[in-house]
C-alpha cells in the first residue's frame, strides 16, 4: 500500500514525499484539520515510508518495519494519546515521549513520535514538550495532530511545520464506500453528505445510527409550532436526558441551518450535507429568509456552548425552541 493508495490529499503528500526525497524532513509537523478526514493515516504512513526497507522514499505495506507500525509495535514509532479512563495528556507521558526521542532509533533511521490529539496536551506538557521542539534531538520525527490550533499554546504551534488537510471531496468519499465498503451508490452518496468530508466518521457504524436519527428530529421540528407548548418542551425533555445526544442533535441542527442558508442561496441541493431530506429543507428555505436562518444557525451554536459549559440541558434546550418556532 504506497502513497498513491492513500484516499485524497494529494499535495500534502506530495510535499511530504518531496522532503523525503530530499531529506528535508521538518523536525517536527502540525497535521490540522476536522475529525476523521486522515491525519492520523497520513502521519502512519510517513512513519512506514521512513522506516521501510523496501521502498525508497515510501512503503510496501507487508514488511516487518511496515506491519510493526500499522500494529502499534515498533519500537521506533511511538502513538501517544490520552491514556484509558483520561480526558488529557500528562506531563509524564510527555517526559516519557521525550525520553524516547533522545534513545538512538533501534532500526538506524528515526525515532518518531506521533500525539494524537495534540489539543489534549493539558498546558504543563505543553511547556515541557517545547523545549524538545526548540533543541530537536538527532534524527528524530515529532508529529502532532488537532482539528485546530485553539487547544495549542501559540509558542508550541509555531515551531513546528504546519499541513493543513481539508475535507474530503464527497464524490471521492462515496466513491471510496461503493468501491472498498461495496455500499450502494445512493446510500454512499447520503454518507458521503452526512460526513462532510469525513472518511473515518462515513465509514464508522455511528454514522449510519445518525442518518436515521436525524430523519426523525427533522420530522420532529418541522411538526413544532408556536402554539404547540407541550410538544416543543416534551422534545427538549427527550433530548436533555444525556449530554452527548443533545450535542449531537445541535451539531446536526447546525448543518441542517447550512443546508437551508444553501437552499436559500443558490436555490438547488448541491453541497447539501441533509441529501435526504432535501424536500423538508426546500420547504424550510421557502418559509424562511436569510436574515431568520442566520440568526436560528447562531442560536443553535450558542446553545451548544451554553451546554459544553453544565447549564441546564433542558432549559437551554427550551429557550433554543422557543426561539425556533418563534416564541422569543
Amino acid at each position: 500500500m504506497p502513497f498513491s493508495d492513500i484516499v485524497g490529499h494529494a499535495k500534502q503528500l506530495e510535499s511530504l514525499r518531496w522532503a523525503l526525497e530530499k531529506e528535508r524532513l521538518h523536525h517536527a509537523y502540525l497535521f490540522l484539520g476536522p475529525e476523521g478526514v486522515g491525519k492520523k493515516a497520513v502521519a502512519r504512513s510517513l512513519a512506514m515510508a521512513i522506516q521501510c526497507r523496501e521502498q525508497d522514499y515510501d512503503f510496501c505495506g507487508g514488511c516487518a518495519d511496515c506491519v510493526r507500525i500499522q500494529s502499534g509495535n515498533h519500537p521506533d514509532v511511538r502513538f501517544v494519546g490520552p491514556l484509558v479512563g483520561k480526558k488529557e495528556i500528562t506531563i509524564q507521558q510527555v517526559r516519557e515521549l521525550e525520553r524516547e526521542l533522545n534513545y538512538r532509533a533501534f532500526t538506524g533511521r528515526k525515532k518518531i513520535v506521533v500525539v494524537d490529539p495534540a489539543s489534549l496536551m493539558n498546558y504543563p506538557a505543553q511547556n515541557a514538550i517545547l523545549k524538545t521542539l526548540e533543541e530537536p534531538p538527532k534524527n528524530s520525527l515529532l508529529i502532532l495532530i488537532s482539528t485546530n490550533t485553539g487547544g495549542l499554546l501559540p509558542t508550541l504551534a509555531s515551531r513546528c511545520l504546519r499541513l493543513s488537510f481539508a475535507p474530503l471531496p464527497p464524490e471521492i468519499v462515496a466513491n471510496f464506500l461503493v468501491t472498498q465498503k461495496k455500499a450502494a451508490p445512493e446510500e454512499a452518496e447520503i454518507l458521503a453528505a452526512v460526513s462532510m468530508g469525513s472518511l473515518g466518521k462515513a465509514i464508522s457504524q455511528e454514522m449510519g445510527e445518525l442518518v436515521q436519527k436525524r430523519k426523525v428530529w427533522a420530522e420532529r421540528i418541522h411538526s413544532l409550532t408556536p402554539q404547540d407548548c407541550r410538544g416543543w418542551m416534551k422534545l427538549a425533555e427527550d433530548l436533555a436526558g444525556e449530554r452527548e445526544e443533545s450535542l449531537k442533535f445541535l451539531e446536526w441542527v447546525e448543518t441542517w441551518y447550512r443546508d437551508i442558508l444553501i437552499y436559500c442561496v443558490t436555490g438547488n441541493s448541491r453541497g447539501l450535507s441533509n441529501l435526504e431530506l432535501e424536500e423538508n429543507i426546500k420547504q424550510q428555505a421557502d418559509k424562511n429568509g436569510r436574515e431568520r436562518v442566520l440568526f436560528l444557525l447562531s442560536q443553535a451554536v450558542l446553545t451548544a456552548a451554553t451546554i459544553r459549559r453544565n447549564v441546564n440541558r433542558r432549559m437551554a434546550l427550551e429557550n433554543f425552541f422557543a426561539h425556533m418556532v418563534g416564541v422569543h
